[in-house]
């Protein structure tokens, strides 16, 4: 009891124990929120490239011959869809890809179509279907959410088994639609990915919060030792005219020194030259990050720059012609984004359109960007259908593709003298068509594969006409992905009505309306996309 005493009473043990205790419960506090919030978005940020990964793969099948399949027919084509999606299981890295029809009276059977598997990339041990395999559906939450595909009261469904207790590894299941040409339901396609990175990512995370707290605990102890230990007593004016001196100089002055025989005062003049001399060493520090920070800016508004220069930004675009109206923009989620829009005449009776959106975003992004815009641009002046294009495009980006970054694109050539445009879709939103006379509607394609992720892929021309007044409208996901506070999509619907109410202006005034509305929906929430827009009407 007399040692407990005797410690409590000491001002160096009462120091060090109060700083090692609430610096570990702001370690345990910190740690804590900082787990929930890192789990927390990662696991939204993996749903997010699953679905796309997900949505990915429904463009490698055709959704016309899948009751053909399992009659045992069109087996060439089956075998070539199965070899394609069992490529793309192993180059995106997941555990499964499957395609099932599920019995629509209860939803609580399906039989099998497609099934590749890899059990490389999580140690698993899952046995392939085989074409026709039936059983019954997994659970009461599947069913449910098979229900809501087919009923298409969603556009995917998210299923997470973080804590299995059947032996399976923790994973993320998304389920998306198989469509047919008359866009009905007729399968699911289910994309299995293990959340092994989560499992990975959360040790080094617990370790560095134990690291970093167990460190600033023992280098604030022997501070606070340190100072306690060499006399602390000092004359108080002294100390106080020092301090009062510095905080009006801000630089440092004569050592306090030994001043005192007493402890305490001594080892507060200690803790003040301490205090001058990290005070100036950090308004050091803070001038040279001040001066780094500055440049790292300039740097990226330059990158910026080159960028904007890189697209058509003078508007009006072709003063001299009147038969029609373009106009874009480009509003980047970063300093430099990844989307990118393109127009120009290859002759006077034909005007290219592109507009695009790179996998990744920021500098990177940005470069790929240019590189799959000069390319396009290039090409496109060559000649040949816009299928024809993309596909070189494809093949010439896979070539040098080392960051396995992919880009989807939208390129169409407008005979301006007929308002025929034909048109191709590597994987990129479907384009807005309004009429005159008439509303923006969706004008819905079937998807080709993404531009760089594979070699020698196919792609299909399709034919848009536009007549006098009608208006054509592309866009990137950054618009019906905006999100605000409460994590709610803007959407392709609410674009249709604002698009709609602006129907009869120009397309500056419709990108203009597009914009308001978003920002106005968004809110103070952060812009986690690129936004970006095109245009055009026949006059």
């Amino acid at each position: 009891m007399k040692l407990i005493r005797k410690l409590r009473s000491n001002m160096t043990f009462c120091i060090i124990t109060t700083i090692v205790v609430l610096l570990t419960i702001y370690g345990i506090v910190v740690g804590f929120f900082g787990f929930a919030s890192f789990s927390a978005a990662f696991k939204k940020e993996y749903a997010a490239t699953t679905y796309h990964i997900a949505d990915t793969a429904v463009s490698l099948i055709n959704g016309e011959n899948l009751n053909s399949y399992l009659s045992g027919n069109n087996q060439e084509e089956y075998r070539r869809t199965k070899s394609l999606l069992t490529s793309y299981c192993y180059r995106i890295n997941v555990s499964l890809i499957y395609v099932i029809q599920v019995d629509t009276s209860d939803y609580g059977r399906f039989v099998s179509i497609f099934n590749p598997v890899n059990n490389d990339v999580d140690n698993s041990d899952y046995t392939e279907w085989e074409l026709g395999y039936k059983r019954d559906t997994t659970n009461e939450e599947y069913r449910q959410k098979y229900k809501a595909i087919y009923d298409e009261e969603s556009d995917y469904e998210t299923v997470y088994r973080i804590n299995t207790t059947d032996g399976q590894h923790p994973h993320i299941t998304t389920i998306v639609p198989v469509k047919n040409n008359d866009e009905d339901v007729v399968a699911l396609l289910c994309v299995q990915r293990p959340f092994r990175e989560l499992q990975e990512a959360r040790l080094p995370y617990i370790m560095n919060i134990v690291i970093a707290t167990s460190v600033l605990a023992i280098i604030a102890s022997l501070i606070a030792a340190h100072y306690i230990k060499n006399r602390f007593v000092k004359p108080i004016r002294k100390t106080s005219k020092e301090a009062t001196r510095f905080a009006k100089e801000n630089t440092k002055g004569e050592p306090l020194g030994e001043i005192s025989k007493y402890e305490e005062l001594s080892n507060l003049a200690h803790s003040i030259d301490t205090m001058e001399t990290d005070m100036v060493q950090y308004i050091e520090n803070l001038t040279a990050i001040t001066a780094e920070r500055e440049k790292a800016d300039t740097e990226l508004a330059l990158a910026k720059s080159i960028q904007e220069d890189s697209l058509p930004t003078t508007f009006p675009a072709f003063p001299d012609r009147k038969e029609f109206d373009i106009y874009a923009s480009m509003t980047p989620a970063k300093m430099v984004g990844g989307d990118f829009y393109n127009f120009f005449l290859i002759d006077d009776d034909h005007l290219a359109i592109v507009i695009g959106d790179v996998s990744g975003k920021s500098v990177p992004g940005a470069l790929f960007m240019m590189v799959a815009n000069i390319l396009l641009s290039d090409r496109t002046r060559m000649g040949g259908t816009p299928a024809e294009i993309l596909a070189f495009v494809n093949n010439r980006i896979y070539e040098t593709n080392k960051a396995d970054m992919f880009v989807t694109l939208w390129l169409g050539i407008l005979e301006i003298s007929t308002g025929r445009i034909v048109a191709a879709n590597a994987g990129h939103e479907d384009a807005a068509v309004c009429h005159k006379d008439g509303s923006f509607e969706l004008f819905k394609t079937k998807h080709d594969f993404v531009i760089g992720a594979m070699k020698n892929m196919q792609y299909r021309d399709f034919e848009i006409r536009l007549g006098k007044g009608d208006k054509l409208f592309l866009y990137t996901d950054g618009i019906p992905e905006a999100t605000d506070k409460y994590n709610q999509m803007y959407s392709l619907d609410r674009m249709l009505d604002t698009l709609n109410r602006y129907k009869d202006r120009t397309p500056q005034e419709i990108l203009d309306g597009i914009h308001q509305s978003i920002n106005a929906f968004v809110g103070e929430a952060p812009q986690f996309d690129d936004v970006t827009m095109v245009c055009l009407e026949l006059k």
